[in-house]
């Protein structure tokens, strides 16, 4: 694929102010739990969770595709590293599990009802996210 050096700095900004995005949501969500209800608590922590596994992999998302290309005076050039974008299926895989789990917890159900909720709704939505 054929990337220009103003494509490039696009999508490099763009991953960049993500990455901040994520790191300032992860500890606005894990500073805020001592705002909330005791029945959220778990909630937020799992909100910070995904924020933070997020901006992990943005950040291994960043440094694959700054090893992909070398930005020298304005001419851009590959280098011969591939562009690695496994990392948001990997996100996916573990981040979409944790959400559903979050939305159970919030629904106030009876203790039994969410943990058959949580383990059936994960473990699909792990194997959806493996699958497709």
């Amino acid at each position: 694929m054929e990337v220009t050096a103003g494509q490039y700095e696009l999508v490099y900004n763009f991953f960049s102010f993500t990455i901040a995005t994520m790191a300032a949501s992860t500890i606005f969500f894990w500073l805020g739990r001592s705002q909330v209800s005791s029945a959220y608590r778990t909630a937020l922590t799992i909100t910070g969770l995904v924020t933070f596994i997020a901006l992990y992999h943005y950040v291994r998302i960043l440094d694959s595709w700054a090893d992909a290309y070398t930005l020298v005076d304005g001419v851009l050039t590959q280098t011969g590293v591939a562009f690695n974008d496994a990392y948001r299926y990997v996100d996916w895989l573990l981040t979409v599990p944790l959400l559903l789990v979050e939305l159970i917890l919030v629904m106030k159900l009876s203790r039994s009802e969410s943990t058959s909720k949580s383990v059936r709704l994960g473990a699909l939505a792990a194997i959806m996210s493996v699958l497709g």
